[in-house]
């Protein structure tokens, strides 16, 4: 028998071959089937969600506004917790129709829906959009139990401002809005927080200039979400930093005492504190209530806020500038007396009018004051003294004094809209009315008419200025986040301080002696005075001299419009000036009859509360009160 060796030994080959090639096949099964293991059971959830098209969604958390306070420590803006709705559009497939959804759970009209698609359509696929807000738990509960139906809809808990003292403070404070296209264009601002459908901005008072820092930092979240726009889980977050705290100089005790008195007037009033230039009320009449921003306004409620005449969204104590009449008599006064041109005791005749180049310029007592010296020509608020000396002085150097004392200067306070006024040159004449400076601009301009411009803030700035002899300067804020805001302008005015005297006495005068012009609205020892003041009255028309031939016809008798602004500025007490104040009723006709008790009372009821310091902040205040 013969065995094949050649045969053996290949059949033997095979079968290790074999054997090597089953082990590697058996290895690898191995290997596969304890990663199916793994991703079958302990990373199915993780896998399964992927398969579901799951995505990390990052979103930004809105931070809590800042918070504004009056100079008592009180609230004058509060967060509420409110219920919100938002909208992805990439996730709700069909956003119309889940809008119509929605409708039936929640009180949307089709113009908030219409609203709600315009906003999707200008935002980013993936960025959610505020479809409702203001709402009730019931509404959220309903939503919530929905969920299945409505893809890309979330309930969210945010901030709503409110203003709970809000017709005192509608002027200083302001009021917030949703950001517009219009805001986005005209803002160099790129927070990402303002890409954000109806976030709210300030709009108008503080909470417009001081709106980056009462806005804060966002913060950021990732969430996990589904295909179906379902929050799976919340992977991280960080939170933004809170907007800044403010406290106003302003109390709300005197602020709507001073709005109380000026009920019925079209009218605006200034309160200072003359040592370091707080704003201890500023008021503009009438006025409005902020609350009624928040939400779409009414046609009644937006045309009476509109109205031509009375004006309510404008605040008139920084946007409103008048001829400051006769209360820029001592601004002309102490030109005089800085340029040695006049002394105390020179006197000037008026016999009722100026002859200037032909044409008369008259006093406003038509028979005239007689020989009248500074004081007197104060007391008397005789034109015809400042007709003399502002032809003397030259406009020239009125208008330095006047830039001295604040006039034609923009107040630096934390207000939108505030006005310098004007304080005119023979330049600015030639470069903006294409004319040469004549006699009778500067006739015009020593009585605080013609070009002559100023507003509430600035006439109480140049009272503060007269009655202090510092160069002070208005301060609105007193704490900006818990550091007490700078108190500018306490060096003295390059005034000589005994020229400032003799202008203070004759201001007392009007007041306090029988024959001033406001002796009638003198502030008694028992109301705390008294009281230096200097009554004005601005013409909004021109009397003919027809009219005057004929008899000037009063303010009573003629339209509102027509009539003449009402002024008066005064400071208190006459020996040691701590308060002072400007009043401007529009077409309020004499200063002395209406404008000059208005300050009385106000300037009564500031020295009653009297040196009240600042109310202590909350020390563990919240941005959200509920």
């Amino acid at each position: 028998m013969e065995f094949d060796h050649k045969g053996d030994v290949k059949r033997s080959r095979l079968s290790r071959r074999a054997l090597m090639l089953g082990g590697i096949q058996a290895s690898v099964a191995a290997v596969i089937g304890w990663r199916m293991h793994q991703l079958g059971v302990k990373e199915g959830d993780q896998y399964r969600l992927l398969a579901e098209e799951n995505r990390i969604n990052i979103q930004l958390l809105p931070p809590a506004r800042g918070l504004i306070y009056d100079r008592d420590g009180d609230l004058l803006t509060i967060n509420d917790r409110v219920y919100a709705i938002e909208m992805v559009r990439e996730q709700s497939r069909d956003p119309e129709l889940i809008l119509n959804r929605l409708a039936q759970l929640l009180p949307l009209t089709q113009e908030d829906i219409d609203k709600a698609l315009a906003d999707m359509k200008k935002r980013r696929a993936f960025v959610p959009v505020t479809v409702a807000t203001g709402l009730e738990w019931e509404h959220i509960a309903a939503v919530s139990a929905n969920a299945p139906a409505l893809p890309g809809v979330t309930p969210v808990l945010g901030l709503n401002r409110q203003y709970p003292k809000g017709p005192e403070f509608s002027h200083i404070v302001g009021y917030v809005g949703s950001v517009s296209d219009y805001d986005l264009n005209e803002t160099d601002d790129h927070d990402p927080l303002l890409r954000i459908p109806r976030f709210k901005i300030g709009k108008t008072g503080i909470e417009a200039t001081l709106e980056k820092p009462l806005r804060g930092e966002a913060g950021i979240k990732r969430i996990e979400v589904n295909s179906l726009g379902r929050v799976i889980r919340e992977l991280d977050r960080k939170e933004g930093a809170s907007g800044v705290d403010i406290q106003l100089t302003v109390g709300q005790e005197l602020q709507t005492y001073t709005l109380n008195r000026l009920k019925g007037h079209s009218a605006s009033a200034v309160v200072m504190d003359v040592t370091n230039g707080d704003i201890l009320a500023l008021a503009s009449g009438p006025t409005f209530d902020s609350n009624k921003f928040l939400k779409p306004i009414s046609q009644a409620d937006w045309k009476e806020m509109n109205d031509p005449h009375y004006r309510p969204l404008v605040n008139k104590a920084v946007a409103g500038t008048y001829p400051p009449g006769s209360t820029f008599k001592m601004v002309v006064a102490l030109a005089g007396l800085e340029a040695g041109l006049i002394d105390s005791s020179e006197e000037v005749y008026c016999p009722g009018h100026m002859e200037v180049a032909n044409r008369k310029f008259h006093c406003w007592k038509r028979g005239g004051h007689g020989h009248v010296h500074l004081r007197e020509a104060l007391r008397y608020s005789c034109d015809v003294y400042f007709y003399d000396l502002a032809l003397r002085v030259g406009i020239e150097k009125i208008t330095q004094m006047a830039h001295k004392l604040g006039l034609g200067e923009r107040p630096n306070i934390q207000l939108p809209s505030i006005k310098e006024g004007l304080m005119p040159t023979k330049d600015w004449k030639r470069k903006v009315k294409k004319k040469d400076w004549v006699l009778g601009d500067s006739i015009n301009a020593g009585i605080g008419q013609g070009f002559v411009l100023a507003s509430p803030l600035q006439l109480a700035v140049m009272t503060a200025r007269i009655a202090s002899g510092m160069k002070i300067e208005p301060r609105l804020i007193n704490l900006y986040n818990n550091e007490v805001y700078p108190t500018r302008g306490l060096e003295p005015l390059d005034i000589n301080p005994n020229h400032l005297a003799i202008i203070r006495s004759g201001m007392s005068e009007v007041s306090n002696h029988r024959r001033g012009t406001a002796y009638g609205a003198r502030l008694k020892p028992e109301q705390g005075g008294p009281m230096a003041g200097k009554t004005g009255t601005s013409q909004v028309r021109q009397i003919t001299a027809a009219e005057r031939r004929k008899g000037v016809v009063r303010n009573e008798d003629l339209p509102w419009n027509r009539r003449d602004h009402a002024l008066f500025v005064a400071f208190a007490p006459v020996q040691n000036p701590r308060y002072a104040i400007s009043v401007v009723v529009e077409h309020g006709g004499g200063g002395s009859a209406v404008a000059a008790p208005i300050a009385r009372d106000i300037m009564a009821r500031t020295i009653k509360l009297g040196d009240k310091g600042y109310g202590n902040l909350p020390n563990n205040r919240t941005r959200e009160q509920t």
